[in-house]
């Protein structure tokens, strides 16, 4: 069955809703490159500490990202209250160069906390919003209703919108054809893909390219596999330890020097595995403070490492070589 024929119903009476508004400002960006999904530092007692924050800033500031995201889910977002949200915002934006883009987390359950978040974060000086699939009530999030709520979002929001389809946390893989509806609003800038399949991937990028819509990796794991099938660039968590060589696969991807990058990449495999679906964001951090970077506790019910676990995520950076 063809696409247009698959999208007919219910899919195009929704975007067709959609697009009866005139657009938002919706501005091209570039999102070509490397973004770490910064982590949020907290202090002992568990609130956020600014001061690490900057630190942390002032170290990435010599490498060459395309920018940052904050609020995304190495961010701990979730446990963060809308204020302290705002706040990192606006902390990430005062230190951030303006040639530097900054996406923010936006996503919330309910469509209208979510456009009125992406408002928030655009106020707090936020150059798009990242907007995960909503996913507590999974059963019902069907394509059409994920095409309603992008759409609705895209069109309230001043700033444009960046899918994000992460379901190792949301148990909620947005479809192929809402992407590919969503693709065509205005506003819509482009897509995070954490799933790691590739073959999705790589369609999105086929069906996607007469659009100004731009695909992201959202793992190290699959970052050349990503640039291999056109993918624009990628927001990966273990940037936010190995920066340096993500920017440099990235740089040899796009030279075309495909044996450096695959040497370089299979040396990532097993550091991103740990500091993502095996070890997670207490793994990140900790792994964060090997690097000169402060990694500090996470918040509960997030608990830290055992001395076993921190054995075991040195020596897979000590493995590949990276310590």
């Amino acid at each position: 069955m063809a696409l247009g024929t698959r999208l007919a119903a219910p899919l195009r009476p929704a975007l067709r809703r959609a697009l009866s508004t005139p657009p938002g400002p919706g501005p091209a960006l570039d999102l070509a490159g490397i973004f770490p999904p910064l982590t949020t530092p907290f202090s002992p007692a568990m609130e956020v500490d600014y001061a690490q924050l900057e630190g942390n800033l002032r170290r990435y500031a010599s490498l060459p990202f395309r920018g940052l995201v904050v609020q995304g889910s190495s961010g701990e977002y979730p446990y963060l209250a809308p204020r302290e949200r705002l706040e990192v915002v606006s902390c990430v934006r005062r230190a951030l160069p303006r040639d530097r883009l900054l996406l923010a987390g936006a996503g919330c359950e309910s469509t209208r906390a979510t456009i009125e978040m992406t408002v928030s974060v655009a106020e707090a000086g936020a150059d798009a919003a990242l907007v995960v699939t909503p996913s507590y009530y999974q059963g019902a999030m069907t394509g059409a209703a994920l095409v309603r709520h992008y759409a609705e979002v895209a069109e309230a929001s001043p700033i444009p919108v960046v899918l994000y389809s992460v379901p190792a946390n949301t148990g909620l893989d947005l479809p192929l054809e809402a992407v590919l509806a969503l693709a065509q609003h205005p506003n819509v800038a482009g897509l995070k893909d954490s799933g790691g399949d590739i073959t999705r991937l790589a369609l999105i990028v086929h069906k996607t390219r007469q659009e100004d819509f731009q695909v992201l990796a959202g793992s190290a794991g699959f970052l050349l596999a990503s640039y291999a099938v056109g993918a624009a660039g990628g927001i990966c968590a273990l940037a936010n330890v190995l920066g340096a060589p993500l920017c440099r696969l990235e740089r040899l991807c796009r030279e075309g020097r495909w044996q450096e990058a695959r040497d370089l990449q299979h040396r990532l495999i097993e550091p991103n595995a740990a500091v993502t679906r095996r070890f997670g964001i207490p793994g990140l951090k900790k792994a964060m403070e090997w690097f000169g970077y402060y990694g500090g506790p996470c918040r509960p019910p997030l608990a830290p490492l055992s001395p076993t676990q921190v054995d075991e995520l040195r020596e897979t950076f000590s493995a590949n070589g990276w310590l």
